[in-house]
């Protein structure tokens, strides 16, 4: 298994959509810049979170949202050009972007991947909060 975290801004807001067998898929670009001297260079990183996380983290994931996305990766080759790609397993939102009324992000959220089909959380109002169990 190769895995990777990574830091970075959302490019645009994430995109919620099915498979032909109905599984949500949640995709989103982000991006993550690298200085060499004076130049300013732009690597991203095009992630994908599957299930019912997906569904429920696609409000909070907005443009300009700053995000640090565990997951496994791989690469593909698409006319010339090497794409990263992320299977999503833990994000954690750090803020910024902003959400539908102009509220910023909240920041700090974690959510992982590792309780199966259940979600990790609930929504009151509008943003998620960890269950105590």
């Amino acid at each position: 298994m190769k895995s990777i975290t990574i830091a970075g801004r959302l490019g645009k807001d994430a995109t919620l959509r099915r498979t032909q067998d109905g599984d949500p898929v949640l995709s989103f670009s982000v991006a993550v810049d690298h200085r060499a001297g004076k130049e300013k260079h732009t690597m991203w990183f095009e992630c994908a979170i599957w299930g019912k996380r997906g569904e429920s983290l696609a409000q909070y994931l907005t443009k300009g949202t700053c995000v640090a996305v565990t997951g496994d990766f791989w690469t593909r080759e698409y006319e010339g050009k090497t794409y990263l790609q992320v299977r999503v397993t833990d994000v954690t939102m750090l803020g910024g972007g902003e959400k539908s009324g102009g509220q910023a992000a909240d920041s700090g959220q974690s959510f992982s991947e590792d309780l199966g089909d259940d979600i990790p959380f609930a929504i009151w109002g509008d943003k998620p909060r960890k269950m105590i169990a």
